[in-house]
């Protein structure tokens, strides 16, 4: 998805949110082609696999809000 492809377990569950909300908001068969491409990118890369000082994402403990 958007937010995988744009940070995974390196960025904020709120920034997920932002970023899932937003794709939803500008899904196209274009973009879905994009993230496509851009997984097979990170895949090979490793990036974004791990928060910092983290193994994996922190679970969900809710919104701030």
């Amino acid at each position: 998805g958007w937010a995988q492809v744009n940070g995974r377990n390196a960025i904020s569950w709120e920034e997920k949110f932002k970023l899932d909300v937003w794709y939803v908001d500008n899904r196209s068969l274009w973009l879905d082609i994009k993230i496509l491409f851009m997984t097979v990118k990170k895949v090979f890369v490793s990036e974004g696999i791990s928060a910092d000082g983290h193994v994996t994402m922190e679970k969900f403990k809710g919104s701030s809000k």
